[in-house]
């Protein structure tokens, strides 16, 4: 059978966890064609990001508009834009109806901490592309900053639903605010909140005790824009990525890749 194309808007990672690199491992893992959009070459490793180089968002958008005058694409995701004029640019095209069922990862900081988007970033997120997104995927940190909110407050499940609630009402259909930083406030459990109009729903799963972790929010949001292509809802969408990058995990817990936070088994090679 054919494939179908789903693109990932999004920076290189030269260590090939997260990133671009990650989104066409993911988007491969369900049969799905991967096209790109590079924002953003970064320099970094399992033990961090060195250095960071932002694409002009008119090669970006050119990018865009390439791949998808060649390709019927059924699904985008958005991962590392860096740039708030970069953000405002993947807007527009989303109006002009070039990327369905799109999927906003807001990436905002590294794991190590290094700053992957400008200040004005967080702004443009809010006003311009969440009011065009099927689903907003931020983790932990980044629903805090996203709703200015000091994440040392968030105390318990409620709290973390409080957050999707509010970047829900910046405009898209679904927002999950993924487990992944949730160690403080779920012990062992590591729950996903998907909340939308219809209400909240909770996708729960175990904690993997594991140095190799590099890229599961990039993994996760592109396994549900390659759910979406496919034709899944977003609630079973959501399910199956999470149910991929638990096994992605497993898989890739005795690896020793790097000296740092490793790569997780997006293609299965463990078993």
């Amino acid at each position: 059978m054919q494939p179908i194309t789903a693109l990932s808007i999004a920076g290189s990672d030269s260590g090939g966890g997260a990133g671009i690199q990650a989104d066409i491992r993911t988007f491969n893992a369900f049969g799905v064609h991967a096209t790109t959009a590079l924002t953003a070459v970064t320099a970094q490793n399992t033990l961090g990001v060195s250095e960071v180089l932002t694409i002009d968002p008119d090669t970006v958008e050119a990018q865009v508009r390439s791949v998808t005058t060649d390709f019927d694409v059924r699904a985008t995701k958005t991962g590392m834009l860096a740039q708030g004029v970069t953000v405002e640019r993947v807007s527009a095209l989303a109006r002009e109806g070039l990327l369905p069922h799109l999927v906003v990862d807001p990436v905002l900081v590294s794991t190590s901490g290094h700053v992957l988007m400008s200040d004005d970033g967080v702004e443009a997120y809010r006003r311009a592309l969440f009011p065009l997104a099927q689903i907003v995927t931020p983790n932990l940190r980044e629903a805090a900053v996203l709703c200015d909110v000091d994440v040392r407050d968030v105390k318990d499940l409620d709290d973390v639903a409080s957050l999707a609630r509010t970047i829900l009402a910046m405009g898209p259909s679904y927002v999950l605010v993924k487990g992944g930083h949730l160690a403080h406030v779920a012990d062992d459990r590591s729950p996903d909140l998907l909340v939308s109009s219809d209400g909240l729903t909770i996708f729960d799963g175990p904690r993997i005790e594991t140095n190799n972790d590099h890229g599961t929010g990039c993994s996760l949001s592109s396994a549900i824009a390659a759910g979406l292509g496919l034709g899944r809802s977003v609630p079973d969408a959501t399910r199956d990525a999470k149910s991929f990058v638990l096994a992605a995990l497993t898989g890739a817990t005795t690896w020793r890749l790097g000296r740092g936070r490793g790569p997780i088994d997006h293609l299965g090679w463990s078993e």
